[in-house]
């Protein structure tokens, strides 16, 4: 059995490394062939998308922060509400997906632009997606940082003992 699980078999496990990646190589597959055969008809990439992802991923490096701290109780912090850490879990596993499907999707775009960046509006587009892919990144990391953050320590490692449990804390 694998020890990321409850004895049962259930539970949540950590976001692995597979998921992100598979999702960012098949978007940007799928990007780049869409670009590719139809970018004459599509609208001007919109900037917006950048302090979108950005503003959530500051958001979320917060609530990590905090969220973190608390868990650990350290000191000035209270306790931390079980269902607002699955719900934070949650947000962040969310997360992960959007931003691997903005890396994979806008890099895909930008990919497909490269040949195009002597030309005023491709070279706009190819930079928005570059931006766009750069603050997927961020908020791919920041996630990850999330979801790590609401991990329960294990015994000992908050309190400063080594974990012995024939060694008395103080």
């Amino acid at each position: 059995m694998d020890d990321k699980t409850h004895e049962d078999g259930n539970g949540m496990r950590p976001t692995g490394w597979q998921l992100p990646l598979g999702i960012i190589f098949v978007s940007a597959a799928l990007s780049y062939v869409v670009v590719e055969a139809s970018y004459g008809a599509l609208p001007i990439l919109p900037w917006t998308a950048i302090p979108t992802l950005l503003l959530l991923a500051a958001a979320e490096g917060i609530a990590a922060w905090h969220t973190r701290r608390r868990i650990r109780r350290l000191p000035g912090t209270e306790p931390v509400d079980p269902l607002s850490v699955a719900r934070l879990v949650a947000l962040a596993k969310a997360s992960v997906v959007i931003a691997a499907l903005s890396i994979g999707v806008f890099g895909g775009m930008a990919l497909s632009l490269l040949d195009q960046l002597s030309i005023p509006t491709p070279r706009a587009d190819a930079m928005t997606a570059f931006g766009t892919m750069l603050a997927g990144a961020v908020l791919l990391v920041v996630a990850l940082l999330l979801e790590y953050a609401c991990r329960v320590p294990d015994e000992g490692d908050d309190s400063g003992n080594s974990g012995d449990p024939a060694r008395p804390s103080a």
